[in-house]
């Protein structure tokens, strides 16, 4: 019986195993399974850097028109009126111009409404007063949606207002208010009535849910007044050295 075609065949499947291992080694890392929380991981990295590219062209589209007019420009009252723009830009981003626009009233009170009964006196006096906590989340929940300005008892907030408790009542702005709570906001009507009063959104949860007080109106025309206190300098930060 002749041996040599299978001793042939044999050393050259061999050969090629040993090759294959080698060049499957080689690549391991190239072909790393995909699950699907990378991919959504990697989604999400894309939309991102695609949202920061288009702030960027943004704020190039804009800086562009800037420069446009300023090239157009020859007569130095011109040149002043785009640096007043620019500067009541500016202050209404600040807080500190009184501004007027369509938006939504909020009213946010304590639960007064007596809990007790004769078979049960287990309950929390906290669980029916509102808190600090309350009020960010619906002011947060506003800025989500759009809001352009934010007042609550008057009190202008900014990126730099404190509200916090203090036993009964609530600082703001390191000013004492007590309840109701009325936050007003300027911006879309229907989305920020939206934010707060859509099913499973913080202010649904207060109303339906912990029974506090919260009520709301939209209006055509609302007031929101300026940050009135005096913007205080910092004490530890300045301007990195070298940058104008």
């Amino acid at each position: 019986m002749n041996r040599e075609p299978k001793l042939i065949i044999m050393i050259f499947s061999l050969i090629v195993g040993i090759f294959l291992a080698i060049q499957f080694k080689g690549n391991v890392d190239m072909y790393v399974p995909a699950t699907l929380n990378s991919l959504q991981n990697k989604r999400i990295e894309l939309n991102i850097v695609k949202a920061e590219m288009e702030g960027l062209k943004e704020i190039i589209r804009e800086n562009e028109k800037k420069l446009d007019e300023l090239k157009n420009i020859s007569e130095e009252k011109e040149i002043l009126e785009i640096l007043e723009s620019d500067i009541k830009k500016n202050m209404e981003l600040a807080g500190i111009t009184n501004l007027e626009g369509p938006g939504i009233i909020i009213s946010m009170y304590d639960n007064d409404e007596i809990r007790l009964d004769d078979h049960n006196f287990d309950f929390n006096i906290n669980d029916d007063i509102i808190h600090d906590i309350d009020i960010l989340n619906i002011v947060n929940d506003l800025r989500i949606a759009g809001a352009e300005a934010i007042s609550i008892n008057n009190e202008r907030v900014v990126s730099t207002s404190d509200i916090k408790c203090g036993g009964p009542i609530i600082r703001i702005n390191g000013r004492s208010s007590g309840t109701p709570f009325i936050i007003k906001a300027i911006g879309d009507p229907v989305a920020l009535n939206a934010a707060v009063n859509a099913p499973n959104t913080y202010g649904d949860t207060l109303k339906n849910v912990l029974n506090k007080g919260f009520d709301t109106y939209t209006e055509d025309l609302i007031v929101i007044p300026k940050y009135d206190i005096p913007l205080n300098n910092f004490k530890y930060a300045k301007p990195l050295e070298g940058e104008e």
